[in-house]
C-alpha cells in the first residue's frame, strides 16, 4: 500500500534512485496513456473486434449513431467505437488532473501528493471511467466527439511542431558548438550528411506523392496541396541562410529547415491519404455495414503507413514532454520546466533513507513543470491518438459506411501551414523585435 499510494512506487525508486519525483510521476501518467493506446490497438485488431459484439449493451441500439436509423448492423463499426470510447475515457481522465491541479505552485500544496502518490487508485479512476464509457449511449456521441477529437488532434499537432522546432534549434547549435571545440571537419561532414538525407528524403517523398496522389487530369486539390507546402518548404529553406538571418541568429541553418520540410511532408501525405475521392487517393480505405468490401473497395484495417507513422511519432513526442526539457527559454516558460528543476533547493542527490535509495521531492520551493498544461498535453495526445487509430474516418448520412471527410484534410494541411508560418516566425523574429532577447 504504501508503494502504491506513496510519492512515487518503490520499484520505479529502487530501479531508478536518482530520479526526481516530478520525472516519475510524469513516466507514469505517460504510461497510462500508452496503456490506453495499447488497449485500442487490441480493440482493432480485426479478430478481437469482431468478439466486441459480446460486450452487453455495446452493440445494442447502435443505429442510433446520428440519431436517424434505429437499426443498423453495426459489426463493422466495433473497432471504432471501442476507439473512440477509449479515446473518450483517457481525455476525460487527463481533464479531470488538468482541473485539480490548477494553480499548484510546490509540492506543499495538498494537491501535489495527489499529483505524485496514489497511482493505484488512479489507476481505479481510469478503468471506472473506461468501463462507464462503454456504456455511452450512441445517439450524436461519435458525430460530436469527432469534431472534439479534430480540435484537439489540430492543437496537438501544433505542439509537436513547436518541439521538433525547439528540437531541430537544439540539434543544430550542440552540433555546431561541438564542432568549434573539436574536430570540426568530422562534425560539419555529419552536419552536411544528414541535412541531406532529409532533403533527398523529402524530394523523394513529394515525387511520390505527385505519382500516386494525383492524375493528369483532376485531383486539383492534390496538387495545390503538394505545390503550396513545396514551395513554402523551399521558402524558409532560403530565408533560413538569409546574410540577415545568420546575423542575427549564429546557428539557424539547413538542418532545422530540412527536418521540418520533412516533417511537412509527412503532414501532406497524411492529409492526402485522407482526401474521399478513391480516384485520387489509392490507399482510401471504404467499410460497409456487413464488415466486408464490395468489389472495388478495399477491406478496411486501421493500419495504414500514415497511422503507423503518426503513432512512433506520438510516441516520440509524448516521451519528449514527459522526460526533457527544453535548452530554450521560450519553450520553458511555455511549459513552465527548468532543466535544473524549480525546487533544487530542496537537497541535492539522492536522499537516503532507512540505508535505502529513494528520490527526493524537488518541488518543495516551487514545481519543476506545470501539473495543467502536463496534463492538457495528454489530454490533446489522447485526442490524437483516438484519429490516427481511426484514419480520422467516420460514419456517412446512410450510416453504411466509414469514410473520410474533408475535415480532416483540411486540419492536416492547416496545421502543416501553421508549422511552416512558426518556423518562419523564429527566423525572423530577432528582426523584427530586435529589443528582446531570443539566444
Amino acid at each position: 500500500v504504501s508503494c502504491l499510494c506513496g510519492s512515487a512506487p518503490c520499484l520505479l525508486c529502487g530501479c531508478c534512485p536518482s530520479a526526481k519525483n516530478s520525472t516519475i510521476s510524469r513516466l507514469l501518467f505517460t504510461f497510462f496513456l500508452f496503456l490506453g493506446t495499447l488497449v485500442s490497438i487490441i480493440m482493432i485488431i480485426p479478430g478481437v473486434e469482431k468478439e466486441l459484439h459480446k460486450l452487453p449493451g455495446f452493440c445494442e441500439g447502435s443505429g442510433s449513431v446520428l440519431g436517424v436509423q434505429p437499426h443498423v448492423d453495426c459489426s463493422s463499426f466495433l473497432g471504432h467505437k471501442a476507439v473512440y470510447r477509449m479515446g473518450f475515457a483517457m481525455a476525460a481522465f487527463f481533464c479531470l488532473f488538468a482541473m485539480l491541479m490548477v494553480c499548484v505552485r510546490s509540492s506543499r500544496d495538498p494537491r501535489a501528493a495527489l499529483q505524485n502518490g496514489f497511482w493505484f487508485f488512479k489507476f481505479l479512476v481510469l478503468v471506472g471511467i473506461t468501463v462507464g464509457a462503454f456504456y455511452i449511449p450512441d445517439g450524436a456521441f461519435t458525430s460530436v466527439w469527432f469534431y472534439f477529437g479534430v480540435v484537439g488532434s489540430f492543437l496537438f499537432i501544433l505542439i509537436q511542431l513547436v518541439l521538433l522546432i525547439d528540437f531541430a534549434h537544439s540539434w543544430s547549435q550542440r552540433w555546431l558548438h561541438n564542432a568549434g571545440e573539436s574536430n570540426a571537419r568530422g562534425w560539419y561532414a555529419a552536419l552536411c550528411t544528414v541535412t541531406f538525407i532529409f532533403y533527398a528524403a523529402s524530394i523523394a517523398a513529394i515525387t511520390l506523392l505527385y505519382v500516386y496522389y494525383t492524375k493528369p487530369e483532376g485531383c486539383t486539390e492534390g496538387k495545390a496541396f503538394i505545390s503550396i507546402n513545396l514551395i513554402l518548404c523551399l521558402i524558409v529553406s532560403v530565408v533560413s541562410i538569409l546574410p540577415k538571418i545568420q546575423e542575427a541568429q549564429p546557428h539557424s541553418g539547413l538542418l532545422q529547415a530540412s527536418l521540418i520540410t520533412l516533417y511537412t511532408i509527412y503532414i501532406t501525405w497524411a492529409a492526402l491519404a485522407n482526401v474521399p475521392t478513391q480516384r485520387c487517393n489509392p490507399t482510401l480505405l471504404l467499410r460497409n455495414n456487413t464488415g466486408s468490401a464490395t468489389a472495388t473497395e478495399p477491406l478496411t484495417t486501421w493500419w495504414d503507413a500514415p497511422s503507423i507513422v503518426g503513432l512512433v511519432i506520438f510516441i516520440l513526442c509524448t516521451l519528449f514532454i514527459s522526460l526533457r526539457s527544453s535548452d530554450h527559454p521560450q519553450v520553458n516558460k511555455l511549459m513552465l520546466t527548468e532543466e535544473s528543476g524549480a525546487g533544487a533547493g530542496a537537497g541535492p542527490g539522492v536522499a537516503e533513507e532507512g540505508g535505502e535509495h529513494r528520490a527526493y521531492d524537488n518541488e518543495q520551493d516551487g514545481v519543476s513543470y506545470s501539473y495543467t498544461f502536463f496534463h492538457l498535453c495528454l489530454l490533446l495526445a489522447a485526442l490524437y491518438i483516438m484519429m490516427t487509430l481511426t484514419n480520422w474516418y467516420r460514419p456517412d448520412e446512410s450510416l453504411q459506411v466509414l469514410r473520410s471527410p474533408w475535415t480532416a484534410v483540411w486540419v492536416k494541411i492547416s496545421s502543416s501551414w501553421a508549422g511552416l508560418l512558426l518556423y518562419l516566425w523564429t527566423l525572423v523574429a530577432p528582426l523584427v523585435l530586435p529589443d528582446r532577447d531570443f539566444s
